[in-house]
């Protein structure tokens, strides 16, 4: 039988198998050997699903994660990428009851997209109607302020006029002021400044005193302060 298997290998230009002697093999018999072959293309169809599981899996994971993102214009290339990668990849192996259904959720995806754009379309829309409310209120206050400062504006103007008069009525009103100013700065109290400037009483004083001109205070012991008109100028 080696013989005639060899003969036979030679005839038929096929490779021969290696004897027993020299593998030290036991040759299988037709019913094992043929069992052999059969559990050898299981174990080829088991790692063959167990890949296409994985590919399953990680369709599924992508088709969560672009559901769960729903962002922006990326996220419709995504949404798309991922129904070409079901329909090209797994298809054959869901059949189409499964693909079915994988098209339907991308579709549920495409109209959440969807409503998810026209809700920032609106939301757009509502945020320019609300700045354009805002901008015509500011507007509109700044018109009011305005209109106050203008009013303001006349009110003083009004009334330097009416103190430039007073002042050319009165050529003393301008020199009490400017007196009045200066004993406050002095440190004198309102009592003091009323007794000086309207009663025209003089005022007998201790204490320390500040002087403008020399931009400090001096220690006075009963000074007697008055207010008299210049015997040079009457309207100082």
């Amino acid at each position: 039988m080696a013989i005639m298997q060899t003969l036979a290998y030679d005839i038929l230009l096929m490779e021969r198998g290696q004897a027993k002697a020299i593998t030290g093999k036991e040759h299988l018999e037709r019913n094992n050997f043929i069992i052999e072959k059969q559990k050898a293309e299981l174990q080829r169809i088991e790692e063959t699903k167990r890949h296409k599981e994985q590919q399953v899996s990680l369709a599924k994971q992508e088709l969560m994660q672009v559901k769960a993102e729903i962002r922006t214009d990326k996220l419709k290339s995504a949404a798309t990428d991922v129904a070409t990668a079901i329909t090209s990849g797994i298809g054959s192996l869901f059949g189409s009851g499964k693909l079915k259904k994988m098209e339907q959720a991308n579709e549920k995806l495409r109209h959440e997209i969807a409503k998810r754009d026209k809700g920032i379309d609106e939301l757009k829309a509502k945020m320019q109607q609300m700045q354009e409310q805002h901008g015509k209120q500011i507007r509109d206050i700044q018109g009011i302020h305005n209109q106050e400062l203008e009013a303001k504006d006349k009110e003083i103007s009004r009334l330097n006029t009416i103190l430039e008069k007073a002042f050319n009525w009165f050529p003393l009103l301008k020199e009490m002021l400017r007196m009045e100013k200066l004993y406050y700065v002095i440190g004198f109290t309102k009592g003091m400044v009323d007794s000086l400037l309207y009663k025209r009483e003089a005022l007998r004083c201790r204490g320390k005193i500040y002087s403008e001109e020399y931009r400090q205070r001096f220690e006075t012991k009963n000074v007697i302060f008055k207010i008299e008109r210049s015997p040079i100028d009457k309207n100082k």
